[in-house]
Order: structure tokens, then sequence, then C-alpha cells
């Protein structure tokens, strides 16, 4: 019977206030969406550099000396500049790419559907490099410190800056994110405490007639609480169906090419439960410790 008649105050003070209700859903809504967009962003982040970092390599440009007379790296310098490059510590795996390999790799690879450019590259004269594999992104200060101003070394390139420049540009679209569900959910805040306040003024003198007979505080509270929790599970789930649309209608559109090119790696639909399981509690609990706030420091009937 109890449960009964919580139930029917629940959807009677929805009902009474519904143009509140619905501002209190869409707003929750958009914050929990924009909670969940940088919860993807972070996610996003962390998969594309461990991506990359899995793959990362250092390379050594030889000379154009050393690139245009050892087709096979068994002189030298190159051949010591090799055998020292193996032994160093933190290092996995060594390759010599010769300029024709270079040449070839930028056509069938690099430049594989811009003909242009593999006709312009194919002409160049690009220099022969030795390509490292390491255990880890911190062996790379050594390898540089160590080769850098080695005989038949042009110059060093590092793939970790590339993925430090490409995390970094995650975390601007993260704080963006989180930045804008913040200003959300202080809206959110001042909706749920007005529509609290708002429905504790039209029940007035029910409330007052509950307390008259027995009824506790707490039990003639619980039905205020319950409607701001009801605007909130509403709200969560409109954010998570918004998450799932978005995967496929804005961020594969946007992002789809390189992540069919390899380039980044795919945001997937277990990340985006991932995340509604954060979000969803986030939601319901913001929205109870809101109500139970405003009930218990504004509203004393």
């Amino acid at each position: 019977m109890r449960g009964a008649f919580l139930l029917s105050e629940v959807l009677n003070g929805l009902r009474r206030n519904v143009t509140m209700t619905i501002a209190m859903i869409l707003t929750t809504a958009v914050s929990l969406t924009m909670l969940g967009g940088g919860l993807l962003a972070v996610k996003m982040a962390d998969k594309t550099q461990q991506y990359f970092l899995d793959r990362l390599e250092v390379r050594l440009y030889l000379d154009d000396t050393v690139s245009a007379t050892d087709v096979d790296c068994s002189k030298d310098p190159c051949k010591t500049l090799l055998a020292d490059v193996k032994s160093t510590e933190g290092v996995v795996s060594v390759q010599y790419l010769s300029r024709a390999d270079a040449i070839r790799e930028a056509k069938e690879k690099t430049f594989k559907d811009q003909p242009e450019l593999a006709a312009y590259v194919a002409q160049s004269p690009l220099p022969a490099s030795l390509r490292i594999k390491m255990t880890d992104a911190d062996a790379y200060p050594s390898i540089l410190q160590k080769f850098q101003a080695r005989p038949g070394v042009k110059f060093v390139r590092n793939d970790k800056d590339v993925v430090d420049r490409l995390v970094s540009l995650f975390d601007g679209l993260r704080n963006a994110a989180f930045g804008l569900a913040v200003l959300q959910a202080f809206a959110a805040i001042l909706l749920i405490a007005n529509m609290v306040q708002i429905a504790a003024f039209t029940r007035r003198e029910e409330v007052g007639i509950m307390r008259l007979v027995g009824a506790s505080r707490w039990y003639t509270q619980l039905p205020f609480l319950l409607e701001a929790v009801a605007a909130a599970v509403v709200g969560s789930v409109l954010a998570v169906l918004g998450l799932l649309a978005a995967r496929p209608l804005v961020i594969d559109q946007a992002l789809g090419s390189l992540f069919e090119s390899k380039v980044f790696p795919r945001i997937t639909s277990d990340d985006v439960v991932l995340v509604a399981m954060t979000i969803v509690p986030v939601g319901i609990v913001f929205a109870a410790a809101t109500a139970y706030g405003t009930l218990r420091y504004y509203v004393r009937e």
C-alpha cells in the first residue's frame, strides 16, 4: 500500500510540474552527454597513446654519402653504427632501409592513395635509415644522446613527439567537454532545487495533514526525492542513447577514414557501454543528492 502511494505521488508530482520535469530531464541528458563525451575523449587519448607507443620507432636517418654508396649497410660507418645500435640496452630490433627501400615504401604505403606525391617522391633522393624498435619510450633519450652525433647520422626522428601532440589534442577536447558538463551540471542543480521546492509548495497542505497523522519527515519528503531521481533516470537513458547514436553518426563519420587507415584506434560500442556504466550512476546519485540537500536545508515541512 505504501509503495503504491509513493508511486502515485511521484507520478502526480511529475505530471503537475511537467515543464520543469522536461527541462530537468533535458538538462541532465545534456550534462551527462557532455560528461560521457569527455570520458570518451580520455579513452580515445589513452588508446591512441598506447596504440602508437606499441609501434613507436626511432629513426636514424643517414647522410647522403651513406645513402648513395651503401645499399646493404655492409660498410663503415653504417656497419659499425648498426652493430652498436643492436647492442644498446632497450633496443628490441633494428631494420636498415636503403634509399631504394625508402622510395618503395613511400610509393606503396605512405603515398599509396596520392599518385602525384608518390611520383614526386620516386624522383627524390630519400635518405637511408635505421629504424629502431624499443622496449618503451623511456629508452629514446639515451639513444638520441648516444647516436645523434655519430659519423654517418644526418638527423634523428622520434615518433613520440607526434604521439604527444595527438594526445594533447584529445586532452583539449576532453577539457572542453568537461567544462561544458560542469556548466550544465550547475544548471541541473538549480532546476532540481527549483523543482523540489515548487513540488513541496504545491503539496504543502497534504504534507501537513500527513505529518499531523503521524507520518515521518522522511516519508513525506521521499516522493520529492524520487521525482528528481526519476527525471534523472530518464535523462541518463537519453544521454546513453545519444552517445550510442553519436558513435556511428558523428565519431565514425568524422574519423572513419582515419580508423580505416589505422591512424587512430576505433572507438567501439564496448567503450560507449563502459562510459554509460559510469555516467548513469553519476546522474542518479547527483540528482538524489541535490534533491536531498534542497529538502534538508530549504524545505522544512
